[in-house]
């Protein structure tokens, strides 16, 4: 039978009944910080084939390149001594946009060292922060006033909230890379299988998930920093994370802790774990000669100069 005749044999009390207003199932989210993951091999066999005086002036001009990267009033850029087969060298930048981080990978490029140094992986993201408890009650205050989704004035609401949120959160938007010796990097996902499908699960739901899941978060508050990257569009992965610790088993009973967490359990899937060792600028030539350098943390972390005005 047509549609149309369907409609025509409908009783007439249903005919013009209002569909009922649905919450969206995206949460707001807030974009901060570009960044960039560099992972690169060296090529110990050609580096050891240099004289003395090459391997000085090739260590001197990155050094002074890095350095002055390290100090970047946008964010900054920090090196890392890479544990394992996947890498040697792991560097990661922190920018105010996505012109920025290409301005840091091409004077990498340039540098001489480049032509001792294998690309080996990268990831490109944003800092993202969500709004899962935000948004919902947005969305519940907005239904309650007969407000449409996608009409102006939720358009207007939704804008409102993004911009009181990201004042509120500018130092968390736009961060420095925190200080501390050991960096554990990782990409992941939320499922999207026959069985368990994250964006097929009521946000409300999503959002008390993601409340328990950040409880656990908060019990290691001052042993691991951090720091969330959306990289939706950007990356094979959904999300970038980075932790920061001054030791390195924090990372280990954090990650262990939320594996038995619901958002974890039922909906994560994981990409590959990259660790690595902070060191200076100034150390890289101790590190291109086989050693573990030397880390001594800044005494206090810079004013984060990346926040907009």
């Amino acid at each position: 039978m047509p549609p149309q005749d369907v409609a025509e044999k409908a009783p007439p009390h249903s005919r013009h009944r209002p569909v009922a207003m649905v919450a969206p199932a995206v949460p707001l989210t807030l974009d901060g910080a570009s960044v960039l993951h560099q992972m690169f091999r060296v090529r110990w066999p050609n580096w050891r084939k240099l004289l003395d005086g090459q391997r000085r002036r090739i260590i001197d001009e990155a050094s002074a390149a890095f350095t002055a990267m390290e100090s970047h009033p946008d964010g900054g850029s920090a090196l890392f001594s890479q544990l394992g087969h996947k890498g040697d060298l792991f560097v990661v930048h922190f920018r105010r946009s996505f012109d920025a981080l290409n301005e840091a990978e091409l004077q990498l490029a340039h540098l001489e060292l480049d032509e001792y140094l294998e690309p080996t992986h990268s990831y490109v993201s944003v800092v993202e922060l969500g709004l899962y408890e935000s948004s919902v009650q947005l969305y519940e205050a907005l239904l309650e006033k007969g407000i449409e989704p996608g009409s102006p004035e939720w358009i207007q609401a939704e804008q409102e909230k993004i911009e009181e949120s990201s004042k509120a959160m500018a130092l968390r938007l736009w961060p420095e890379i925190p200080p501390h010796r050991y960096l554990c990097f990782y990409p992941m996902d939320k499922k999207r299988g026959e069985v368990n499908n994250w964006y097929e699960v009521p946000i409300q739901e999503r959002r008390r998930m993601m409340r328990d899941h950040g409880l656990i978060g908060r019990r290691y508050a001052g042993k691991v920093k951090q720091i969330i990257s959306g990289s939706i569009g950007f990356d094979n992965w959904e999300w970038g994370v980075d932790l920061f610790a001054d030791d390195p088993l924090q990372f280990k009973q954090l990650i262990y802790e939320m594996r038995f967490d619901e958002a974890s359990a039922k909906y994560a899937l994981f990409g590959e774990f990259y660790v690595g060792l902070r060191f200076q600028a100034a150390d890289l030539g101790t590190f291109l000669a086989g050693k573990t350098p030397p880390y001594e943390p800044p005494k206090a972390e810079r004013k984060p100069a990346g926040v907009p005005n």
